[in-house]
């Protein structure tokens, strides 16, 4: 057995370590001579350096002139796995980790300077998508509404996903439904590439709504069963003020940075027209309550004007779709600061097998024309993203949106949305932010290094940032080079 478990640990330490050789582990990286688009100005900063120490940018001046090495502060001790391995435990008849605490300090250590020549490309932030479903993107619907698959395989599909995500330049997501908990954990670890993930965790409607996925027939539902679903921190469904402040509070529980209920029907689900309005006022403020309590915030998925003015009205912050949200609803919710998260879907990208979402799918894109053109003219707050589900061949479609964007906004508008207006609306999650070392979307000194180099400026030419495979010569997330073909 201790046999069988070292070959497992062997294989893992194996495959673990070519995902993270993809990364260049320097820990201070210069880029020289480079067009700086920094997220919120239209100007480009022209022959510029970047000096990123560690995972933060650390200096933006013209011809940054430092040595081969670089002194940096290295912090040491504290609780980590005893040298030497592993303790018995006869008790459980299993090796357990024994860890040991060594008193914490600072250090100052030289490193090299990797440097980057940009040649005179365009330097800009990473770019970040408002609505990326991590766990359902990779994943094939069979997989997840027939098969039901284990969460293992969900869970492989997923963090290759996350990489070939991260690799398009989406160095970080909001992810509005789902489980990428463990993913996020790893990620963020280092053990495997990919985005950063700000998770909603599992999305919530009433039952007959659009987070019910029980078979039609199991009603009324045994409060003590779970399905797939719920099992799997995926999806639930609650009913009543109490059941909603109780499966609010699990979802914080879990790690959800932000929470994400249904309010109206939708494209996926099994029985709730578009029209339908879910969820009570009261519950709609039991959720709103506990997320405030939590200091965070409520997100709805809803189309129709009246589920996304009353969504509003009961202190929702950020509507999910609002395809047919009105000029008046949308002046609202400036009012309120609220936030409208869209979507430029086309009728080409998916084609429904079930008849009746076919149908919704439809008649949901009648609305996408309008409402970005009104809530443009209206000025409210708005996030793009991509909304992803169920086909690993076409997740390149997520850089298309960005491209999408410039029926209703020029290069410059569609691109500060994506990097530094995205990234305000992240910041809603308050102290549930869990990227608090420095600002997201943008290239400016202490802000985390989450950067592109495009071959070109995509500030003229969006349909750049359409090919990232050619055009982004190099990816830097957190301080670490994932993608550099500057020399090929």
């Amino acid at each position: 057995m201790k046999k069988l478990r070292s070959l497992l640990t062997l294989v893992i330490l194996f495959f673990a370590t070519g995902f993270i050789a993809n990364a260049q582990n320097e820990q201070v990286t210069l880029i020289k001579n480079v067009n700086i688009f920094d997220g919120v100005n239209e100007q480009l900063l022209e022959g510029y350096d970047v000096l990123v120490v560690k995972n933060l940018i650390k200096k933006i001046e013209k011809d940054i002139k430092i040595a081969k090495s670089y002194e940096i502060d290295v912090k040491t001790g504290g609780l980590k796995e005893r040298p030497g391995g592993y303790l018995n435990d006869f008790s459980t008849s299993g090796d357990q980790v024994v860890m040991v605490y060594e008193p914490e300090k600072n250090e100052k250590k030289e490193v090299n300077v990797n440097v980057i020549d940009g040649a005179g490309r365009t330097l800009m932030p990473g770019l970040i998508d408002a609505h990326w479903h991590t766990t359902y993107a990779y994943t094939p619907a069979p997989v997840l509404f027939l098969n039901q698959g284990d969460m293992p395989e969900v869970a492989i599909r997923s963090i290759t996903g996350a990489e070939e995500t991260l690799l398009r330049g989406f160095t970080t997501v909001r992810d509005p439904g789902g489980n990428p908990f463990a993913i996020k954990k790893l990620i963020d670890s280092g053990e495997y590439p990919g985005h950063r993930i700000l998770p909603s965790g599992p999305f919530m409607s009433p039952n007959s709504g659009h987070a019910d996925y029980n078979d039609r027939l199991d009603t009324p539902k045994d409060k003590r069963f779970l399905n797939y679903w719920e099992r799997n921190m995926m999806a639930m469904t609650s009913d009543g003020v109490a059941e909603v402040q109780l499966r609010t509070r699990d979802i914080l529980k879990y790690g959800a940075t932000q929470i994400k209920i249904c309010t109206g029907g939708g494209v996926a689900s099994l029985y709730d027209p578009l029209d339908v309005s879910e969820y009570s006022a009261s519950e709609v403020k039991a959720a709103v309550e506990e997320a405030t309590n939590y200091n965070t915030y409520v997100h709805s998925h809803v189309y129709t004007d009246e589920g996304v003015r009353s969504s509003v009205e009961n202190g929702v912050m950020c509507i999910e779709h609002g395809f047919f949200a009105s000029e008046a609803t949308l002046k609202l919710m400036k009012e309120k600061g609220a936030w409208i998260s869209l979507q430029p879907v086309a009728l080409e990208d998916m084609k429904w097998d079930d008849p009746i979402s076919q149908a919704k799918f439809e008649q949901i894109i009648e609305g996408i024309d309008y409402v970005f053109r009104t809530a443009k003219k209206v000025g409210v707050n708005l996030a793009v993203g991509k909304d992803h589900l169920f086909s690993a061949e076409t997740a390149d479609q997520q850089s298309e949106y960005v491209v999408r964007l410039g029926k209703w906004f020029t290069p410059y508008e569609a691109l500060k949305i994506y990097t530094s207006e995205n990234a305000r609306l992240l910041e809603m999650s308050g102290p549930r932010h869990p990227y608090q070392e420095g600002p997201l979307g943008v290239v400016k000194e202490g802000a985390y290094a989450d950067l592109i180099m495009v071959d070109g400026n995509p500030l003229e030419n969006l349909e750049l940032v359409g090919d990232p495979a050619k055009n982004f010569v190099m990816v830097m997330k957190d301080g670490k080079v994932y993608k550099n073909t500057i020399s090929e």
